[in-house]
């Protein structure tokens, strides 16, 4: 037993050093930025000031940002519209056909995520799959403008981000106990009583898990606004881009990723709040 505690504390202590080296570290270097005073030449100077979380209310920005979290917000909802259903299908299916599933869902993540951006702006370019095979049946006369718009980018998101949704509820459905359904049927509740009662809220931390992997991804995910959206359907990941490489303004480019930083946390603590509401709610 004694001879396992180096090994023990050289793992703790290598995984301590990457915590405070490779995520608190940086995410403090960024907090400070936000508060520096922009510098042309070394991008921060003193002194500290606010300015930069006061530009995030600009009505220019703030219409980016807001533009943004609806994108994000339509991509969650759709994701969860088709995770949900596929999630439950994918826990009651046999064994074998799990295993086939799961390895179909995860094979995307073989491939870089801009070359699969890529492929669907092939997709829906005017001269692309969709619009040939249209043609091609008679469907329309005229190739039908999909990309560079905002259906686009949403549609985009949704294909990259959509295994982020399903593997989180797909656990919580495999932990789903038949006996609590049987005891609501047995108990006089219809099939969307049960859903309402006892299905959801047993959910409910695979749903906010899968949100929290699909919300703030979709609104940093700058590259698939660049390639699929055009100019006038940016997320905030393309401003903090923007920010720090084109304008050069380190401290705004902070300030929004300190945003999304926060919204990062109230997002874990919802999630946590949640599990613990149901592991209460079991014991009682």
């Amino acid at each position: 037993m004694h001879e396992r505690q180096p090994f023990r504390s050289a793992v703790l202590l290598l995984v301590w050093s990457w915590l405070l080296l490779l995520v608190l570290l940086p995410n403090l270097l960024v907090i400070a930025a936000s508060f520096a005073t922009r510098d042309p030449q070394d991008f921060l100077s003193l002194p500290l000031t606010l300015e930069s979380y006061q530009r995030l209310i600009n009505p220019l920005y703030l219409s980016v940002f807001t533009h943004s979290l609806y994108m994000a917000a339509m991509t969650t909802l759709l994701c969860l519209l088709i995770g949900y259903p596929f999630a439950w299908a994918l826990s009651r299916v046999d064994k074998r056909w799990q295993t086939l599933l799961m390895i179909l869902l995860i094979v995307p993540f073989w491939t870089n995520s801009l070359v699969r951006t890529y492929a669907i702006k092939l997709l829906l370019a005017s001269n692309g799959l969709i619009n040939n095979l249209l043609q091609s049946l008679g469907v329309i006369d005229a190739p039908i403008t999909m990309l560079y718009t905002e259906g686009a980018v949403i549609a985009g998101l949704v294909y990259l981000l959509l295994p982020f949704m399903i593997l989180p509820l797909y656990t919580v459905f495999e932990d789903l106990r038949d006996d609590l359904l049987q005891a609501s049927h047995d108990l006089g509740a219809g099939r969307m009583a049960t859903f309402v009662r006892v299905v959801i809220p047993l959910t409910l931390p695979g749903v906010i898990a899968g949100v929290l992997l699909v919300l703030l991804p979709a609104m940093g995910m700058f590259y698939v606004a660049d390639v699929l959206g055009g100019a006038k359907n940016l997320l905030v990941g393309n401003v903090i881009k923007n920010q720090f490489l084109d304008a050069r303004d380190w401290p705004f480019g902070a300030a929004a990723s300190v945003l999304l930083t926060l919204a990062m946390a109230l997002l874990i603590l919802a999630h946590g709040l949640s599990r613990r509401r149901i592991g209460q709610e079991a014991v009682e």
